[in-house]
């Protein structure tokens, strides 16, 4: 009798268990209900500094979903990216992804100082990067979704890492697809996550070859629309002008939709790595027209992604640490 009730017991338990607990694969132990108990304001508390860092400037929000995705596929989301140069660490906020670009440090020190002050010790700094990444696409009007948490930061970064594993404006279809897949992302998750383009900017640096000289032989990007280029070039000269702010969607920019990639299909995709989702591919081509044709279906699939991506290679269990100041690992501070 007692084994027969410890047998339902067991069955009871897993009934409710949280289902990223069944696939270490994706979810490395990192379930919505982490905090519930030991940080139950956790959350909130992050969406509410979000929010204020929103109002004063919109621009934030791409920023952030930016920085957990810079996060993520450099040892996976462990909060690497977030680690200055101490000690034996060099930051990875040097390498040339991260390097005049990469912003929002201050956003996440905000809320891990709060999160520090209710509950100290508690939530990493990696979990907080996952909740801003969700709550910026919310906050600019795209889909909600449980963030899985219960990851761990980092003992260190990867300079290296960073400068090889994220993909590049230039890079070529194939080589952006490979690195996605090194992650364990597919082409659908590659071209609904390129839709996070959606918002935000980017620097004429990042773009230039395609208005002067895309393969090397002083000729513009025949794939790029003609009187789109001419714009861009105003404020995007042959040199100079590397910081220049350029919109990624000049459609509704701080709008989280799918006009993204309706501008992909008029050829007025802003980098290299945007209009290869239609020119060089047919498969990632028809999810362009699909995502551009059916906004819901866009955003049902970024969300999937986006979870997806943030299971990738968590710290759990032992594994890392829970840093009280995400600027370092805990050693030197």
């Amino acid at each position: 009798m007692a084994n027969s009730l410890s047998f339902l017991l067991l069955l009871s338990l897993l009934a409710f268990a949280p289902c990223c607990l069944c696939t270490k694969k994706l979810g490395g132990f990192l379930y919505p209900q982490f905090y519930d108990f030991s940080c139950p304001a956790a959350q909130e508390i992050a969406k509410s500094i979000l929010a204020r860092a929103f109002q004063k400037e919109p621009r934030i929000a791409a920023s952030l979903l930016r920085l957990h995705f810079h996060d993520c596929f450099v040892k996976g989301c462990d909060a690497s990216i977030l680690l200055d140069s101490s000690g034996s660490t060099v930051s990875e906020k040097g390498s040339n992804p991260n390097r005049n670009s990469a912003r929002g440090f201050e956003v996440i020190d905000e809320i891990k100082s709060a999160l520090e002050k209710e509950c100290p010790q508690t939530v990493s700094c990696a979990d907080i990067l996952a909740i801003a990444a969700r709550d910026s696409t919310v906050i600019s009007g795209g889909p909600s979704w449980e963030v899985p948490l219960g990851r761990r930061d980092s003992l260190g970064a990867s300079l290296s890492g960073s400068n090889n594993n994220i993909p590049a404006p230039n890079n070529t279809f194939q080589t952006i697809l490979t690195k996605f897949k090194l992650q364990g992302l597919d082409i659908v998750d590659l071209v609904a996550l390129s839709g996070s383009h959606t918002i935000g900017n980017s620097r004429c640096t990042s773009f230039r070859q395609r208005l002067y000289n895309q393969t090397g032989n002083g000729v513009a990007d025949f794939t790029l629309d003609q009187n789109y280029a001419s714009e861009l070039r105003d404020r995007c000269p042959s040199s100079g002008g590397d910081q220049n702010l350029f919109f990624l969607d000049y459609v509704s920019p701080i709008k989280f939709d799918n006009s993204y990639f309706k501008n992909l299909l008029a050829y007025k995709g802003l980098l290299n790595s945007d209009q290869v989702l239609l020119t060089k591919n047919q498969e990632s081509a028809e999810l362009v027209k699909k995502y551009a044709e059916n906004n819901d279906i866009f955003l049902e699939q970024f969300a999937k992604s986006m979870i997806k991506m943030g299971n990738i290679s968590p710290l759990t269990g032992s594994r890392g640490e829970i840093r009280t100041n995400c600027r370092k690992i805990n050693a030197y501070y």
